[in-house]
């Protein structure tokens, strides 16, 4: 590959692995590189809470002495990512960005963390999210910026990851998603990000928000660089009592090798559903991958799906914030002035929550999940956006308490994001265009439980053939930020 056309900092996960693969480049020197680029720019982006340059330089003399010896383990070998600081790495700190564990130093990795390790990957830092994984947060920690707009939101919990892979200081990233916190991020920054099935990545040795809805999961700037990550980190881990006892999807092959026509596949859509309250922007764009999806020989099917209530967008808080607090026993109430306000409220909210409430919600939810999986079972995916469009918000109310939620519920219709939680199925998002203001769209797809291979099929066909493909901020300073065309 010719280094000279494209910066490597610009190249995505799947292109910088065919250089370090064809001996184009240096695993050490790319990762210092990319550690230079971290020091240069992330003290205005504030994506990263941890660098671990060390133990980024000390994987990257590993592996590349193992390349250059033969021992090349594939396209993970040698590459520089980042993860989401609520994943436990040993013997780095893990905050979760909350005070309550601002000296919390995990003994091991998280089995996903483990997993890229052996695959090759060199993990550069962990990165800023919201406190605890909810909304609001911490007041000693930086909200992490987007690299399209400063002014815009960056996306929910897992926006360090978001803003880290769009602005080209990583090649992939860990994320992880109770009601949207992979896909509003991705929405957001213009990239890719993958929502698996409930059990299909192992949730051990990260720290839980609502542990009967959180999801881990990878974020990049294309839909290949997903899948090879998802195909690392997927797969049954006995020290998981949630996890799925079903190995890991050869998706990479199954994708590029099958045949390029989308015939017979059928993809569901509710205009009704997608179109209420949205800008015509978002669903023209919607649509117009929707007619590029059936150009390529997939059938757009129209369907209905099941009413999300604002009593829905209840039951979520109901069960989050009940779990929260039993996850957070050992920390609260016993910390609370280490806690910020947000997330303090919101485990004072978990303390009002009844256990025959809760129970109510389970069973809400799992009314959902079968309305919802019916549908499902009747097309190979369903398309919706990943949120609503971006929308300005002060620095300063990230750091507010629950009144925060208000704006957050007005701006960014959870109807899109929660019912996949809700029901434990895979989604990908991914940028479908762009708006009048330069910023990205970007659509989701949603399929039946397991059924990441399809999704990302759909998605990879899609990537392809749109003009969105391979357009970022290219973040380096604000008069360096390209024109953005549709």
């Amino acid at each position: 590959m010719n280094l000279s056309a494209k910066p490597f900092w610009q190249m995505n996960l799947t292109e910088v692995a065919k250089c370090i693969e064809a001996g184009d480049i240096s695993v050490v020197a790319l990762t210092r590189m990319m550690l230079q680029r971290i020091s240069a720019l992330d003290p205005h982006l504030h994506s990263y809470a941890t660098v671990m340059a060390d133990q980024a330089m000390t994987a990257a003399l590993r592996a590349e002495k193992e390349i250059a010896s033969g021992y090349y383990k594939g396209p993970l070998h040698g590459v520089p990512i980042a993860v989401k600081d609520l994943l436990y790495t040993q013997g780095v700190r893990t905050m979760g960005g909350t005070g309550a564990r601002a000296d919390f130093v995990p003994k091991f990795d998280a089995t996903v963390i483990r997993k890229l390790s052996e695959a090759g990957a060199i993990v550069l830092g962990k990165l800023n999210l919201s406190e605890g994984a909810m909304l609001g947060y911490h007041p000693d920690f930086d909200v992490p910026v987007n690299p399209w707009n400063s002014d815009l939101w960056a996306g929910a919990s897992s926006s360090g990851s978001g803003v880290a892979c769009a602005a080209g200081l990583c090649f992939a990233a860990l994320g992880t998603d109770t009601g949207g916190s992979i896909r509003a991020p991705a929405m957001a920054n213009g990239i890719v990000g993958l929502k698996p099935s409930y059990g299909r990545v192992s949730l051990h040795g990260v720290l839980k928000l609502a542990p009967t809805l959180d999801h881990v999961g990878p974020m990049a700037r294309s839909v290949e660089d997903v899948a090879i990550v998802f195909e690392a980190m997927a797969g049954f881990d006995k020290n998981d009592p949630t996890s799925a006892e079903i190995s890991a999807p050869n998706i990479v092959e199954s994708m590029k090798s099958g045949p390029g026509s989308l015939e017979a596949v059928r993809i569901g859509y509710d205009r009704e559903y997608v179109s209420f309250g949205m800008g015509q922007e978002l669903v023209a764009a919607i649509e117009t991958s929707l007619n590029v999806l059936q150009g390529l020989g997939a059938e757009i099917v129209d369907i209905e799906l099941p009413e999300f209530s604002p009593k829905h967008s209840e039951t979520l808080f109901q069960i989050c914030s009940y779990e929260a607090l039993r996850a957070h026993n050992a920390t609260y109430p016993s910390q609370s002035a280490d806690y910020g306000k947000f997330f303090g409220d919101f485990l004072a909210l978990g303390e009002t929550v009844s256990n025959d409430q809760y129970s109510s919600a389970l069973a809400l939810r799992d009314n959902y999940k079968e309305l919802l999986t019916g549908v499902l079972r009747e097309v190979d995916a369903v398309a919706l956006p990943s949120g609503g469009p971006l929308f300005s918000i002060p620095t300063e109310s990230h750091y507010e308490g629950m009144k925060a939620l208000t704006q957050f519920m007005q701006n960014s219709p959870m109807r899109f994001t929660i019912p996949a939680n809700f029901a434990g199925v895979p989604t990908i998002s991914m940028p479908c265009g762009a708006s009048s203001i330069g910023v990205p769209h970007s659509i989701q797809l949603m399929g039946s439980a397991m059924t990441e291979p399809m999704l990302c099929r759909i998605a990879y066909a899609l990537e392809r053939n749109i003009k969105w493909q391979g357009i970022n901020p290219r973040y380096m300073h604000e008069s360096e930020r390209p024109e953005i065309t549709n």
